[in-house]
């Protein structure tokens, strides 16, 4: 056993106590995307501690917390992906304490706001993205059954559709609060009258040919838009991703998380649910 002589006898170290400060990754989940040369579904809203932030913003300030006190945590899920050329349904929000992460945008007409905005079906305009999360949607082609836009993403803005040819989603933000660099919340891929676009990096859907595929589970991406009656693919949920330093995390009943140690930090990754955590 590793400890301290006392006496003759060993005893144990005793555990070094929560600090307080606690670095955070909070994505929402991505928008759905809409049909009939459907507009893509925008990215999860990102805001982030570690390595950049969403919307060009500046980094976010980490959080000081208490031991023993519950702090809520809630992953986003993706919004659904439509049959029509209505305007999809936008992604939920995420949370963790006082940070929310807003969902993203759904795509289509009358494309919705969101962390990062719907992209336009043909002949629709985008929507725009929320500051420091994300960045608008594009707009339609101006012909009708041409193509449709991407929805935005995290870390750019999806460009406009053009003739007959629809627009990848925009990109997402890497980040590398794990140890290692992974892109997050891209846009869906706008739909066009004969091929597919691309999902921005990020977990970002490509537009169908004829059915949209869904955005990236836990990336937090948006579904990509499809063409004819297919439907639209939905959104990929959130993700809440904690580092701290020292002490030990309690994640509670409702959520879905895994805890790691890289590069000298903790790490808690939380996938799924609502409810609290707390350190000691």
């Amino acid at each position: 056993m590793i400890g301290n002589i006392t006496s003759g006898l060993y005893a144990p170290i005793p555990a070094i106590p929560f600090d307080g400060t606690v670095n955070y990754l909070v994505v929402a989940g991505g928008g759905g995307a809409s049909a009939g040369n459907g507009g893509g579904g925008g990215g999860g809203g990102l805001r982030s501690t570690v390595t950049a932030t969403g919307g060009g913003g500046s980094l976010e300030t980490a959080l000081t917390l208490s031991a023993a006190t519950n702090y809520t945590v809630t992953v986003g899920g993706g919004g659904a992906g439509t049959v029509s050329a209505g305007t999809a349904t936008r992604g939920s929000n995420s949370v963790f304490s006082t940070i929310t992460s807003t969902g993203g945008g759904g795509g289509g007409g009358n494309a919705s706001t969101g962390g990062s905005g719907g992209g336009g079906g043909n002949q629709q305009s985008g929507a725009a993205g929320t500051a420091n999360q994300g960045f608008g949607g594009g707009n339609g082609g101006a012909n009708p059954n041409y193509g449709a836009a991407g929805g935005g993403g995290a870390g750019a803005a999806s460009a406009n559709g053009t003739g007959s040819s629809g627009s990848a989603g925009g990109v997402g933000v890497a980040v590398a609060i794990t140890g290692s660099s992974t892109y997050y919340a891209g846009g869906g891929g706008g739909a066009d009258d004969a091929g597919t676009s691309a999902g921005g990096l990020g977990g970002g859907g490509t537009s169908g040919a004829p059915a949209g595929a869904a955005g990236t589970t836990n990336l937090g991406g948006g579904g990509g838009g499809s063409r004819g009656g297919q439907t639209g693919g939905a959104g990929g949920s959130g993700v809440v991703i904690l580092r701290w330093t020292n002490g030990t995390i309690t994640i509670g009943a409702g959520l879905t998380g895994t805890t790691s140690v890289a590069g000298g930090y903790k790490i808690a990754t939380i996938t799924a649910g609502t409810g609290n955590v707390s350190w000691a």
